[in-house]
């Protein structure tokens, strides 16, 4: 009885060593974990949202979530297509979308609006940052999509990366911040 243990217990042993466990890649492409929300549902534990209403998507919302449908469009200067897109072209789209006319570059964006402190950020304001060492003027903005418990996430159009979604907690993004605007 102990030599079919035994035997068994090797066969087992022998048949396991040639298994390999597939290793798991990731794909160049980054998907975007943050969706602009469609109700408040900060009153809905004790009101329940009724399914037959019509949810109404805030101004922010909707710019929001127009910006979200170019993620993952490459990088190209001066672009404001799915073709290819910018920083600045990315909310000159977005909001023009919703009837808010922009500048076309950060830096002129960046004149626009009220300047706000970061810690007052909400969903829907600009970001804007100088990406270049010793550069002094901004060149690069983004979309506030999120704020949850002290992080801040925005959409923007990443030389390296295309039309994504960052944190202003990352290293690169906190050093390059410059302010903070609300344009709605």
């Amino acid at each position: 009885m102990l030599k079919k243990i035994i035997s068994f217990l090797l066969l087992c042993l022998v048949f396991s060593c040639g298994v390999v466990k597939k290793k798991t890649t990731y794909s160049k492409q980054r998907k975007i974990t943050v969706e602009a929300s469609k109700i408040d549902t900060s009153s809905t534990k004790s009101n329940p949202v009724k399914t037959d209403q019509p949810i109404t998507l805030s101004k922010a919302d909707n710019i929001i979530n127009t910006a979200l449908t170019f993620s993952g469009v490459k990088y190209k200067y001066g672009g404001t297509t799915k073709k290819g897109m910018d920083c600045s072209g990315l909310l000159y789209v977005s909001f023009g979308k919703h009837d808010i006319q922009l500048p076309r570059v950060s830096y002129d964006m960046a004149n626009k609006g009220k300047r706000i402190k970061v810690k007052n950020v909400v969903k829907g304001d600009l970001l804007f940052f100088n990406t270049r060492r010793r550069g002094k003027r901004i060149n690069h903005v983004g979309l506030v999509v999120s704020v949850e418990d002290d992080e801040i996430k925005f959409i923007h159009s990443s030389s390296s990366r295309g039309v994504i979604v960052s944190s202003l907690k990352e290293g690169f993004w906190n050093y390059a911040f410059v302010k903070a605007t609300r344009i709605l």
